[in-house]
């Protein structure tokens, strides 16, 4: 037999799309800045999917750095991302709201001089806090000539001048500091904000039978 309030949120999934609250349907993410619900919402997204959540754990994501572990320093970012793959990094500002971005690239060799990487999968988003599936927001890409400013030596990321922080000033969130007259992501930020905590999540493809 079916618990009652299983079932309910169950039939309440399939029917108006509304996200469990007691079941784990989503990918499984050790993160001291986002709930569970909200890595579900962000594979969705990964899959170009902005609505219907799915049923299966279709990702892992593997903590590869963390601030409040490995320290602001923009060498050790590196080392900790270079050749993980796809990523995705959340941070977590002073006012609590929390901003992030997908990099479908990664990080194969980063190097000092700077260019722009090209592809049409990122994307940026915030949250209003580590639960909210109600007032979030994403903006996918639409110059992949200029999605991913690519300078390790100064940044440790920079999704098209909408979304990036550097090493010279600290930890400061700049959000569309420059970026906005070249659009490259459709999606409106213009303020400075103090970083609490960066988290990054190597993205890993699995089957929908793989639960480990």
């Amino acid at each position: 037999m079916i618990p009652q309030h299983i079932f309910k949120e169950v039939a309440e999934f399939y029917h108006k799309g509304i996200l469990p609250k007691t079941i784990s349907i989503g990918p499984r993410i050790q993160s001291t800045i986002i709930k569970p619900n909200l890595a579900v919402i962000i594979a969705n997204w990964i899959d170009k999917n902005d609505s219907t959540p799915f049923l299966c754990n279709k990702y892992k994501f593997n903590l590869i750095y963390q601030k409040s572990r490995d320290g602001f320093d923009c060498t050790i970012f590196n080392n900790k991302c270079n050749g993980q793959g796809p990523f995705v990094v959340l941070i977590k500002v002073q006012s609590k709201k929390i901003y992030g971005g997908y990099n479908p690239i990664g990080y194969t060799l980063r190097r000092e001089q700077w260019e722009w990487l090209i592809t049409s999968d990122s994307f940026i988003f915030s949250f209003e806090n580590d639960q909210d599936i109600h007032n979030m927001k994403i903006g996918r890409v639409i110059n992949p000539n200029r999605s991913i400013y690519e300078d390790s030596n100064d940044f440790f990321i920079n999704f098209g001048g909408h979304l990036y922080f550097q090493k010279l000033d600290g930890p400061i969130l700049y959000l569309d500091d420059y970026g906005n007259y070249d659009n490259i992501y459709n999606i409106n930020y213009n303020q400075i904000e103090i970083i609490e905590e960066i988290e990054v999540f190597s993205v890993v493809k699995k089957t929908c039978f793989d639960y480990n």
